[in-house]
């Protein structure tokens, strides 16, 4: 069978389960690039070039490096550093609270849209189960109507029962799959965050002791 007699064999509810996979997709590619593009910077190498002009009182120099780093690459944890910095001389508090803030909002950013990979993921199983409900009772109703018990009679509606099914496993597993894949990205993005953001609030409440 081609794609169209699929689709057209599977019923109804086969529709809403190529919106979501076209969705799911769509979601998919889209963070996956704007992953990479956002973790293009190590951050060892980015906090030893920040450690390095600290160190010599270059806090000017550090500031436009994160503004230039934010800029090219908007690398979430040079925000977070570039946050700290721009609190440097108000207080240890201060400097803290920017730097949890600018955490808080670059998780936030980082998890847009996440969720809805992760609600097709869990709701084509269902789609699917619903088109394997619908397909099982045409394929009873055929047969009551006809008053026969033949086979043929239920192939259509059985047929029906089992596209919607796979449909929604072959959407499910690959939507769930790239959910899993972005908590952990997140997860490794907010780890960077809170390191930096420790290094840098020993360091500079060092120098204002």
């Amino acid at each position: 069978m081609g794609m169209l007699q699929l689709i057209k064999a599977g019923g109804i509810t086969m529709y809403p389960l190529i919106l979501c996979s076209m969705l799911s997709v769509a979601v998919t590619i889209e963070r996956i690039l704007y992953y990479h593009r956002r973790s293009r910077v190590k951050r060892e190498d980015f906090m030893a070039d920040i450690k390095n002009q600290l160190e010599r009182d270059n806090i000017r120099h550090a500031m436009s490096m994160c503004a230039g780093m934010c800029k090219e690459a908007d690398t979430p944890f040079a925000n977070v550093v570039c946050a700290g910095l721009n609190a440097y001389g108000r207080g240890e508090k201060e400097m803290t609270s920017n730097m949890e803030r600018a955490i808080m909002i670059e998780t936030n950013i980082l998890s847009r849209f996440t969720t809805v990979v992760g609600t097709i993921g869990s709701m084509s199983v269902y789609v699917g189960l619903l088109g394997t409900v619908l397909g099982i009772m045409k394929a009873f109703h055929n047969v009551s109507v006809t008053g026969s018990g033949g086979i043929s009679v239920a192939i259509n509606g059985i047929s029906e029962a089992l596209i919607t099914t796979i449909a929604g496993l072959c959407i499910a597993i690959p939507a769930v799959t790239a959910y899993n894949y972005f908590v952990k990205r997140i997860d490794n993005f907010i780890t960077d965050m809170e390191l930096c953001a420790s290094e840098i609030l020993d360091i500079l409440s060092g120098k204002q002791r």
